[in-house]
């Protein structure tokens, strides 16, 4: 069964799911070079629901968010990544700056993020209370980012 759908074909398993009795979870970012901190937290989040859905910034997004030169991955090989972990059930791309039009058209019943956010500047936090779901916030691994590996990198090879 393939992982990374279409809003529509995700729209119809998370009813399917739904009419099955499961708790759908939603998490999204840009999971740019994946690192154990992206393992950590999507397994975490997967706990929290019985099905995870993980919304995937494009690579337009991405670029919009972090800048010209991100990502250094593009959008398809990400997703396929992102994909083949255990903890994610679903994949869906999505194009705007932020996740609120697929919050709002998935309707999930937990909305997940990672310690770097307050609950109350979390995007679609408020859609999600809304129909009576939660938010939860889950710890961030310590040190682990793309960011430091990009440093890293620099330091250990030289800038290009």
């Amino acid at each position: 069964m393939d992982k990374i759908l279409t809003w529509e074909q995700l729209k119809r398993r998370v009813e399917e799911a739904r009419q099955q009795g499961k708790r759908i979870a939603f998490t999204n970012g840009c999971f740019d070079i994946l690192h154990v901190g992206h393992v950590q937290y999507l397994r975490a989040a997967r706990n929290r629901g019985d099905l995870l859905i993980l919304g995937l910034n494009s690579d337009a997004s991405v670029r919009a968010i972090k800048g010209e030169r991100r990502p250094l991955v593009p959008q398809g090989e990400r997703a396929e990544v992102v994909a083949s972990l255990e903890a994610v059930d679903y994949v869906t791309l999505f194009e705007d700056l932020t996740p609120l039009k697929l919050i709002e058209y998935l309707r999930p019943d937990i909305l997940v993020k990672g310690g770097d956010w307050k609950e109350e500047t979390v995007v679609g936090a408020d859609a999600v209370k809304g129909w009576g779901g939660k938010v939860v916030i889950v710890p961030l691994t310590e040190g682990a980012s793309t960011t430091n590996i990009v440093e890293k990198v620099l330091r250990v090879y030289g800038s290009i």
